[in-house]
C-alpha cells in the first residue's frame, strides 16, 4: 500500500496473480487532520478507502490471502525490497500513524508489539502548528526564473514538504506530479539532568530520566556517562541505550567507593546534546581487590612481615588478617608483624586477608624462608699425596648445612711462606667432594683447609697437612766470589730458588775440584797465586739427587811483579835512540811500563 502524487496505490499478489486498487485523493488529504484508511478483501473483490472517497476491483483469480510473514509499516527493509522488485516500492512513509487494526481484531499498540523500529517517534506526531498547506491553490512559490534546480532555506527541521514545478510559456503550461521531501532533525535542545540514580552496587548505578521535551526529530539513542570528582573531563564509564522507549539506564564498569557526576546524552541522526549539570552520586564500598602479597624481611630464626594496601582497596580497610600456615597470626589495621622463634631455613606458607564492611578477600598463597645461616660444621679434608707436585683432596658434605649449600673454597698455604699467607686454590659452585691441587713444589709442607658456604656464609674446617714428595732442586744459584787478598777467596750462596725437599748439602767446585761439601752457604779457599784465572760452581742435593748451578769465573787481587826488567838500547843517529826490555818473570797482575830518561837533551836553536 502506498500514497505518492495524490494516489493511494494498493497492490496484491497471490500466487501469480496481481491485482491493483487506485485511488484518487488529489491533495484532499493535505489539510492536517487525520485520515481513516482502510484496505478490504473479501473473496475476490479488493478495495481501499480514505474516509468517504471508495474504489474497488474484482479480480475472479485472486487466491486466498495467508499471512505468515512479518509485517512491515511505514515502509519495507532494503533487503526484501531487492527480492521483492517487481513490486516497486518507493522511499518510506513519511508522517504519523495510529490505532492500526487487522480485520477484526483489537487495536494494536505499535510501540508495545514491534519486534524493531529504525528512525521512528512511537510517542505521537510532530507539531503542526507550522504545517504547510499542501493544497494546489494554496501552495507557496518558492521559485520563478529559468534554471532548472533552486535551493530553499528556512524550512522547519524535521518537517515534510511536498513540491511540484510548473514549466510555462506563452502557449500554456505543464505540471508535474507533487513529490514530498522531509528534512533533517535537528540536534537535542535543552537535555534534562538525570533524575534519579541508584546504586545496584559498588560496580553499576542505575539512572531514570525524562523524556527530552522539545525534540524535532526522531531521537536514536541516550548515552549515559560517569564522570569522577574533582577528575579529568574524560568519563570514566559510558552506555549507550538504543532503546529510546525506556527511560532507565543501567551504567557499569564503575569503581566502588568512588564519587561520580552523572549526565544524560540525547542524539538524533543530527547530533547529540550532553545535559549541563550532572547528578552526583557515591557508589558504595565493596570487598577489595588486588590484595598484596606478604614480604619479609628474614633473619635465621624470625620473619620481620609487611604488607601494602591492595591495589584497588574498593573502600576503607577496616581489618587485615595474616595466616601462617593456615593458622591467623595476626588481626588488626597495621601493615606489619613480627613472627618469632623459628627454624633457621625453614619454609612458612603466608596468606594475607583485607576487609572492607562490604567483605573480604584472601590474596594468593606465598612461601617465605627464615635466612640461612653458615655450616655448623665443616669436617678438615683428606690429603694424599699423589706425587712431588700434585695432592689429591677429599671431603664430606656438612651434616647441618643451615640453607642451601652455595659452594665449596680450598684455601692453601705453605711453610716457605711461613704458613701466614693462605690462597683460594679452589671455588666452585659445583658440589663435587673432591679436587686435585696440581702444580706445587716437591718436598713443600701444605697445610689445607676447606670452606663450605650457603647464602647465611662460610664456615672454615681445620687444616689438614700434607707434604710434597722430595725432587731434586732446581734454581741452584751462582756463587758470588770477593777477593780481598791476592792468594785468596771468599765464596757465598744463598738456597735454591725450589728446593724441592730437604737440601742435605752443598758442594763447591772450584776449578771443577770439589773443594768443599757441607751444609754451610759460604767457602774460603787461600793459597791462590795473585791474578790468577779460576772457576766456582755450587752443588745443591737432597735426599733425590743433586743439581749444579751456573759457573762463575774470578781472579784474585794483584801483586808486586817479581824479577827483574832487562832493558835493551840502541843509538839510531845522533839524535836518537830506541829502547826494548823484557817483562819480568813474575807478572802478578796487569802490568803497565814507564821509561825514565836522564842526561842532556838535544834542542833546536
Amino acid at each position: 500500500i502506498e500514497l505518492k502524487s495524490g494516489m493511494l496505490n494498493v497492490l496484491l499478489k497471490t500466487g501469480t496473480v496481481f491485482t491493483q486498487v487506485d485511488l484518487w485523493l488529489g491533495l484532499s488529504y493535505c489539510d492536517g487532520n487525520w485520515k481513516k484508511v482502510t484496505v478490504n478483501k473479501e473473496g475476490s473483490v479488493v478495495s481501499a478507502s480514505v474516509n468517504e472517497l471508495r474504489e474497488q476491483t474484482l479480480e475472479p483469480s485472486i487466491q486466498q490471502l495467508k499471512v505468515n510473514s512479518p509485517v512491515y509499516i511505514g515502509g519495507v527493509p532494503s533487503e526484501i525490497q531487492n527480492i521483492y522488485k517487481d513490486l516497486g516500492s518507493e522511499q518510506g512513509f513519511g508522517g504519523c500513524m495510529k490505532d492500526v487494526k487487522f480485520t477484526r481484531g483489537a487495536v494494536v499498540n505499535l510501540a508495545s508489539v514491534s519486534s524493531s523500529a529504525v528512525r521512528v517517534n512511537l510517542d505521537g506526531c510532530l507539531s503542526t502548528d507550522s504545517a504547510v498547506n499542501c493544497r494546489g491553490n494554496d501552495s507557496i512559490l518558492v521559485y520563478r526564473g529559468k534554471e532548472q534546480s533552486v535551493y530553499e532555506n528556512g524550512l522547519q527541521p524535521f518537517t515534510e514538504y511536498l513540491y511540484r514545478v510548473v514549466a510555462s510559456n506563452e502557449g500554456g503550461s505543464v505540471s508535474s506530479a507533487w513529490t514530498c521531501a522531509r528534512t533533517r532533525e535537528s540536534v537535542p535542545q535543552n537535555v534534562p539532568t538525570p533524575s534519579r540514580v541508584h546504586s545496584i552496587n559498588g560496580y553499576s548505578i542505575e539512572v531514570t530520566w525524562d523524556k527530552p521535551a522539545g525534540v524535532i526529530g526522531v531521537i536514536e539513542k541516550y548515552i549515559l556517562k560517569a564522570y569522577e570528582e574533582d577528575g579529568p573531563s574524560v568519563p570514566i564509564a559510558i552506555a549507550e541505550l538504543a532503546d529510546t522507549s525506556m527511560l532507565t539506564g543501567v551504567l557499569t564498569g564503575l569503581r566502588p567507593f568512588t564519587n561520580y557526576a552523572v549526565t544524560l546524552t540525547a542524539c538524533t541522526l543530527a547530533g547529540c546534546t550532553e545535559s549541563l549539570h550532572a547528578l552526583n552520586i557515591s557508589t558504595p564500598q565493596e570487598a577489595p581487590e588486588d590484595v598484596q602479597l606478604p614480604t619479609a624481611a628474614t633473619f635465621p630464626t624470625s620473619l620481620m612481615m609487611s604488607w601494602s594496601p591492595p591495589k584497588t582497596p574498593n573502600g576503607i580497610i577496616t581489618r587485615y588478617t595474616l595466616y601462617m600456615n593456615g593458622v591467623p597470626i595476626y588481626f588488626g589495621n597495621g601493615t606489619r608483624c613480627v613472627v618469632k622463634d623459628l627454624a633457621v631455613f625453614t619454609p612458612h606458607q603466608f596468606l594475607l586477608t583485607a576487609c572492607t564492611i562490604a567483605g573480604c578477600t584472601n590474596s594468593s598463597q606465598v612461601t617465605l624462608f627464615t635466612a640461612q645461616l653458615p655450616p655448623t660444621h665443616v669436617d678438615a679434608p683428606v690429603l694424599t699425596i699423589l706425587d712431588s707436585r700434585t695432592i689429591y683432596v677429599q671431603w664430606k658434605e656438612p651434616l647441618e648445612v643451615n640453607g642451601i649449600l652455595d659452594r665449596y673454597v680450598i684455601y692453601i698455604a705453605n711453610n716457605e711462606q711461613n704458613f701466614t699467607k693462605w690462597n683460594v686454590i679452589y671455588n666452585s659452585t659445583e658440589f663435587f667432594l673432591d679436587y686435585t691441587i696440581r702444580h706445587l713444589f716437591p718436598g713443600t709442607e701444605y697445610l689445607i683447609k676447606l670452606a663450605a658456604c650457603t647464602g647465611g656464609g662460610c664456615s672454615i674446617s681445620e687444616a689438614s697437612t700434607a707434604v710434597t714428595d722430595e725432587s731434586t732442586p732446581e734454581g741452584v744459584p751462582a756463587p758470588k766470589t770477593q777477593s780481598f787478598s791476592s792468594d785468596s777467596f771468599n765464596i757465598s750462596w744463598t738456597k735454591p730458588e725450589y728446593p724441592n725437599g730437604i737440601i742435605t748439602s752443598y758442594g763447591l767446585y772450584m776449578d771443577g775440584v770439589l773443594i768443599q761439601n757441607s751444609s754451610q752457604l759460604s767457602c774460603y779457599a787461600y793459597g791462590l797465586a795473585p791474578w790468577s784465572l779460576h772457576s766456582f760452581r755450587v752443588q745443591a742435593c737432597t735426599a733425590k739427587g743433586c743439581a749444579l748451578g751456573p759457573l762463575v769465573e774470578a781472579r784474585t787481587m794483584e801483586a808486586s811483579p817479581e824479577g827483574t826488567v832487562d832493558v835493551f838500547a840502541t843509538v839510531d843517529g845522533s839524535k836518537e835512540a830506541q829502547l826494548k826490555w823484557l817483562a819480568p818473570i813474575k807478572p802478578h797482575g796487569q802490568l803497565n811500563y814507564t821509561v825514565f830518561f836522564t842526561g842532556l837533551f838535544y834542542a833546536d836553536q
